[in-house]
């Protein structure tokens, strides 16, 4: 009993963001993921709050920690000083840690956060950069995207002379020291580890459900499925 509330104490977002709450939803009713999820973040406060082993590896395993868009609109709001959003966090890096993400829908999407935005992070220097954002990924981006993606060298250059140069402004090549050097920090703070963690156990649950390997066709499947049992 409360082997994962003391896994989770050991984040720092959990103590700062989970004094006592009185339940009284005021997170849930300002929540914007509420809106439109099965989401309620006072019940996953007050189910962290009771130290319930298997309530809490319930949430590991399940889609509803990852509807929450971090928005920290319940942090200025609880009359206790509580931050939902920080649970959240807390609740997710142990789900990683633990391997439990792959259990359900959206949590196996993070493997395609960590090749969309952690590899775009070491290998260009931003979180996304334009010819990142490939429209045939992004539908809901529009024709209009789709018409600046192929059209982007006649575009960038009108307000950032540097891009795809290296040199100052937005969007510019970010040189190869610099590169090299995020890359050291990220092998130095565990960033590295952690990336290879999502996709060792990515590729575990990629062989249990019939693929050959986290290749190019689990990461396509697990990037555009929907269940439709979200909302």
């Amino acid at each position: 009993m409360g082997k994962y509330y003391d896994l989770l104490m050991n984040d720092v977002r959990m103590v700062e963001g989970l004094k006592a709450c009185i339940n009284c939803g005021i997170c849930t009713g300002v929540c914007p993921s509420a809106q439109f999820y099965k989401y309620d973040p006072r019940r996953i406060v007050d189910i962290v709050q009771s130290k319930d082993d298997d309530a809490i590896e319930e949430l590991l395993k399940g889609d509803t920690i990852w509807y929450c868009g971090e928005c920290m609109s319940c942090r200025p709001r609880c009359p206790r000083g509580n931050t939902p959003g920080y649970v959240i966090q807390a609740l997710r890096l142990i789900s990683q840690k633990l391997g439990f993400f792959v259990e359900s829908e959206k949590g196996r999407q993070q493997l395609a956060l960590k090749r969309v935005v952690g590899e775009s992070i070491i290998n260009v220097g931003y979180c996304l950069y334009p010819k990142l954002v490939d429209p045939e990924m992004h539908p809901e981006q529009g024709p209009v995207w789709k018409w600046i993606y192929d059209n982007d060298t006649k575009i960038y250059p009108k307000f950032s002379p540097n891009y795809l140069k290296e040199g100052v402004g937005a969007v510019r090549k970010i040189n190869q020291d610099s590169l090299d050097e995020l890359k050291r920090i990220f092998d130095v703070t565990g960033g590295t580890e952690f990336f290879e963690m999502i996709e060792d156990y990515s590729e575990k649950k990629a062989i249990e459900m019939g693929y050959d390997s986290a290749d190019d066709s689990y990461f396509n499947d697990i990037y555009n499925y929907n269940s439709g049992n979200h909302q």
